[in-house]
C-alpha cells in the first residue's frame, strides 16, 4: 500500500464557502485515499488568518509536512489545488522540495507540468475577478455613487469589531472538529486538548501554542456562538 501525508488549509475568512470547510477536505481526502489505496500516515492543518504573503514562511504546517514526506520518501495529499495555493511561483517553489503533490480534485495522474498550469489558470482567475471588482468600482465613481462612509468612524469602527468578532468565531468553528476527536479518545481536561493540539500542529488563531486557558477561550467562544 502507498503511503502519503494530508495536508488541509482553512481561513478564518473563508467562512466554509466553496467546500473548503475542514470536514470538507478531509472527507474529499479519505474518499480519495480509499478509492487509490493510499494510507494517510499523518496529517498537518493550517489554520490561516488570511494575513501575511502566501509563502511556506507562514506555512508552518506545509513545511512540517514537506519534512516529514522527505523523510518518509511520501506524497503529500490535498483536497483541492487552492488550499496549497493559486500562485504559480508558490507552486513552483514547492516542486523544487522534489515532494510530490496529489490534489485529489484533480486526480493521482496530473504530473508536476500540469500542476503548474493548473495553478496558472486559477490565478488568473483570481486576477480577472480582481479587475472585474475594481472596474466596476471605478464606473461606480464615475456615476457619482459615494462609496464607503470615511467621515463615519465610530460605524467603522463598530464594523471593524465585528469582522474581528467574526473571524474569531469562524476560527473556533473550524477547531472545533479537531478538538471533539480529540475529546472522543478519551482526553477531556484542558491541558490534555492543549497537547494535544499541540501534538497535531494546530496553531492557534495567531500561530501560537496552545494552553489550558486558550482551549478555555475557545470552548468558551464555541459554546456563546452555538446555535
Amino acid at each position: 500500500m502507498t503511503i502519503a501525508i494530508a495536508y488541509y488549509r482553512v481561513s478564518t475568512q473563508s467562512q466554509g464557502r466553496s467546500g473548503l470547510g475542514l470536514e470538507a477536505q478531509r472527507a474529499a481526502v479519505a474518499q480519495f485515499a480509499m478509492a487509490q489505496d493510499i494510507d494517510i500516515i499523518a496529517e498537518h492543518t493550517e489554520i490561516e488568518s488570511g494575513k501575511g504573503a502566501d509563502a511556506l514562511d507562514r506555512r508552518p504546517e506545509l513545511a512540517a509536512a514537506l519534512a516529514k514526506a522527505r523523510k518518509s520518501k511520501c506524497s503529500i495529499i490535498a483536497a483541492k489545488l487552492d488550499r496549497i495555493s493559486r500562485d504559480v511561483h508558490f507552486i513552483s517553489g514547492l516542486m523544487a522540495h522534489k515532494v510530490a503533490f496529489i490534489v485529489a480534485e484533480l486526480g493521482a495522474d496530473v504530473d508536476p507540468f500540469m500542476m503548474h498550469i493548473y495553478a496558472a489558470l486559477a490565478e488568473k482567475e483570481r486576477t480577472l475577478i480582481s479587475q472585474r471588482t475594481k472596474a466596476a468600482l471605478a464606473q461606480k465613481k464615475l456615476q457619482g455613487v459615494k462609496l464607503g462612509n470615511p467621515r463615519n468612524r465610530a460605524e467603522a469602527a463598530v464594523k471593524g469589531h465585528k469582522a474581528i468578532r467574526a473571524a474569531a468565531d469562524q476560527f473556533a468553528t473550524n477547531v472545533m472538529p479537531i478538538v471533539k476527536e480529540i475529546q472522543n479518545t478519551g482526553k477531556r481536561t484542558l491541558a490534555e486538548i492543549a497537547e494535544a493540539l499541540n501534538a497535531r500542529g494546530v496553531r492557534t488563531a495567531r500561530g501560537g501554542q496552545w494552553y489550558s486557558s486558550t482551549v478555555s477561550n475557545l470552548l468558551r467562544r464555541q459554546t456563546h456562538t452555538a446555535p
